[in-house]
């Protein structure tokens, strides 16, 4: 009985190292990622950047979603910066708790197959800015522009979108936190 309990301690006690290895590691990693965008190396970033760095990790929030994470990191004003010791604990829980996972490429084939009213297995400038301007999430002009520069033929300024998913499909078996 003695023994059973002791191996039982024993265990707890690897388990717990191993997670606190774990969460040490995913600090690390939450670490260098806020630090590209420490501009003044103060241990602060603009709030607009929370977004990219959060994506940077392999997680994929919406833009409401990022909202949220913002409104937990208690910013100092609206508009203003965001201090890594408040940006750490709550960016820490969303990847061990493995939140804004990646879309799996069916569901990309099948949301632009929505927008494919005609079936061509493209999807015209044209439609695409409509699509991604006026509805869902909006996107700005600076996103459309970016979008349309990579995702478009520029011989016939449509998206085939069967090839350009396979661009937007992300391996999780490659991006943090999931290999961790």
């Amino acid at each position: 009985m003695a023994e059973e309990e002791e191996g039982e301690g024993i265990i707890l006690f690897l388990m717990f190292l191993f997670a606190d290895g774990l969460v040490a590691e995913i600090e690390k990693k939450i670490t260098e990622a806020f630090e590209v965008f420490d501009r003044e190396s103060n241990k602060t970033v603009d709030v607009r950047e929370i977004g990219c760095i959060v994506r940077s990790l392999g997680c994929f929030p919406n833009e409401a979603e990022v909202q949220e994470l913002i409104e937990k990191m208690e910013v100092e004003e609206p508009g203003g910066f965001v201090h890594l010791e408040n940006f750490l604990p709550v960016v820490t829980k969303v990847l061990l708790d493995r939140r804004f996972r990646p879309i799996p490429e069916d569901v990309i084939l099948h949301a632009f197959e929505a927008l494919d009213e005609n079936k061509r297995g493209y999807i015209t400038k044209e439609e695409l800015v409509k699509h991604l301007t006026e509805e869902g999430e909006p996107f700005n002009q600076e996103e459309m522009e970016d979008m349309l520069a990579v995702a478009l033929d520029p011989e016939t300024d449509t998206l085939h979108y069967r090839d350009y998913r396979k661009k937007l499909v992300v391996d999780e078996t490659k991006t943090f936190p999931f290999n961790v």
